[in-house]
């Protein structure tokens, strides 16, 4: 009896010893890591930088032309900003309070034309900007790291405008201007506090009327500002990291739409007399686009191909004391081009540059003659922007992303003569271009998880 008891304990402690053992080799349990929410609630400030172009139709009775002055450079400067995250039933929306300050090397001193008695005195128009500055209101849509946004508000910049007659100083002018700006951009997470913006604005700094010599010279200030910003979010989501890159391999295909301002460069020769000006078709764009993207740990390289239809016109410029009327058209243009980015978890930040092409009009008008010089120009563009995953109201699934983009084009210059005229007219392309985009994805989707 005391053999059988001595057999059953001694099973008993083997049965316990290996459950235990069973137990001592389990792994643990764990839960699943929760994502970490972002949120765009806090206060900000950073830098930027881009290029501008201004559209500044002026109107002189010295002359009694209508002319765009259109000064174009580089600029850079701050800002500093504070958002409020809520939720609506578009999804989380973001309100933001923003200031910026620019200092600018904006300028144009390209339009010579004749005036006075008989067109027989030049009278060359001078114009910059040196600096410029916003307060404006933002409201966008965040979909976790990435806020789509609309901005607006109060606008002021330095204007200096010169005037020279027959070689003599006639009228100089500098002053701060006030009026409105509006725009949209695009706001993406780098890691931790800081975020990587690409936006656009158009200021309005309003109209005058200077007299001057018995003269009246009536102006409009008009800019079109591109740019690029880097932000720091004070006590924002300091521990926040990108998810795992996305998978951006694969074809893609898409539509845009946006708006170009052109500056080009512009003269016409006459009876041995050149009057040079510029022409500045702006509008709407809108196309399709197609590309095929390869990827190589955060690196993405692609070639995208897009053809554009555009409403851009310049049909106010006026030369040789207002007898001449120009209109000038870009009826369609198209890129092929490379693209080069760095995807921070869902959002691809990129440049892109390569060959562009289009259609190029101009009629020029004298009285009953006048004829239009029609082209297919060529040239290059170059450029950059932000590509992000696409959700809205659940309409859209994880193979859809949205685009921001800027591009500048230059389409060459053409000489040729006018028909139906003796005339010659050259004119430099060149054109800005700012739009938006939605592509669909063919290959493995885009997965955004907030």
């Amino acid at each position: 009896m005391k053999r059988i008891l001595a057999a059953g304990a001694m099973l008993v402690g083997t049965a316990m010893s290996a459950q235990a053992a069973d137990l001592a080799v389990k792994a643990p349990y764990l839960k699943a890591p929760v994502l970490a929410v972002y949120n765009w609630t806090g206060f900000y400030m950073g830098v930027n930088a881009g290029v501008g172009i201004s559209r500044d139709r002026v109107q002189h009775d010295f002359t009694n032309d209508s002319l765009y002055l259109a000064p174009q450079g580089a600029f850079g400067g701050g800002q500093i900003g504070y958002n409020w995250q809520g939720d609506s039933l578009l999804g989380p929306i973001v309100y933001g309070l923003e200031a910026d300050i620019q200092g600018a090397g904006l300028s144009d001193g390209h339009t010579n034309v004749g005036g006075g008695i008989g067109g027989l005195t030049p009278t060359a128009y001078g114009s910059k900007v040196d600096w410029f500055g916003t307060v404006r209101g933002r409201v966008g849509l965040a979909t976790g790291p990435v806020l789509s946004y609309f901005t607006g508000g109060y606008a002021y910049g330095n204007v200096k405008t010169t005037v020279t007659e027959g070689g003599v100083a006639a009228f100089s002018d500098n002053r701060t201007a006030g009026g409105w700006t509006v725009g949209s951009g695009v706001e993406a997470s780098l890691g931790g506090n800081w975020t990587g913006k690409v936006e656009y604005l158009y200021l309005n700094l309003g109209n005058r009327t200077d007299t001057f010599l018995g003269q009246s010279l009536n102006s409009e200030i008009r800019e079109n500002i591109f740019r690029v910003g880097l932000n720091y979010r004070i006590g924002g989501n300091s521990l926040y990291s990108p998810v795992v890159a996305a998978n951006w391999t694969g074809w893609y295909l898409g539509g845009n739409v946006g708006s170009g301002t052109g500056r080009d460069r512009s003269s016409l020769t006459a009876n041995g007399t050149t009057e040079r000006f510029n022409l500045a078709p702006d509008g709407i764009n809108g196309g399709v686009q197609a590309g095929y993207n390869w990827q190589a740990g955060n690196w993405v390289y692609g070639i995208e191909a897009d053809i554009q239809g555009s409403s851009q016109k310049d049909n106010k410029t006026t030369g040789s004391l207002g007898t001449i009327a120009y209109d000038a058209t870009l009826p369609w243009f198209g890129t092929v081009r490379g693209r080069v980015g760095y995807s921070v978890g869902q959002s691809l930040f990129y440049a892109t540059g390569g060959y562009a092409y289009g259609g190029v009009k101009t009629k020029v008008t004298q009285g009953a003659f006048g004829g239009t010089v029609d082209k297919t120009q060529g040239g290059y563009a170059v450029g950059g922007g932000i590509e992000t995953p696409f959700k809205l109201l659940g309409l859209f699934g994880p193979n859809w992303t949205s685009k921001t983009e800027y591009l500048y084009v230059d389409l060459g210059s053409n000489t040729a003569i006018v028909p139906g005229t003796v005339a010659t007219l050259t004119t430099n392309v060149t054109e800005h271009v700012f739009r938006t985009g939605l592509n669909y994805h063919f290959s493995t989707p885009v997965v955004a998880k907030y």
